[in-house]
């Protein structure tokens, strides 16, 4: 598994990281077996989002430390350095940008794009 971190540098350039996710074999929910989980992380909310389709936004920086899990659609997001990543249906993408220039978001796909959103701060 992977999730794909946009990043802030001291100069506030947005650039992308892509990160492997740890799991291990641990008791989870016992008596069931054991299973492969990540590391536990605390949130401070949780929240559902939807772009309607041809939704194309100004280049912003993130408000906070967050995590976006896509149910549906897709988007392309621009990092301030020119790459870019297209998030659809079951990715992952965490974002940490809170300064410096930002990223572009826009909706590529004909259906809206739906997400869950987990705010850090």
């Amino acid at each position: 598994m992977k999730y794909y971190k946009l990043y802030v540098d001291a100069a506030g350039e947005s650039h992308w990281d892509d990160i492997e996710v740890k799991v291990e074999e641990r008791s989870f929910a016992p008596p069931a077996q054991a299973i492969e989980i990540s590391e536990p992380e605390k949130v401070e909310r949780v929240m559902f989002l939807r772009l309607r389709s041809g939704w194309d936004e100004p280049i912003h920086p993130t408000p906070v430390a967050q995590r976006l899990i896509c149910l549906a659609g897709t988007v392309r997001v621009t990092a301030s350095d020119g790459e870019f990543r297209t998030i659809s249906r079951g990715d992952v993408w965490h974002m940490e940008d809170r300064f410096g220039k930002g990223h572009h978001t826009k909706v590529t796909s004909e259906e809206d794009f739906e997400a869950v959103i987990i705010q850090y701060e």
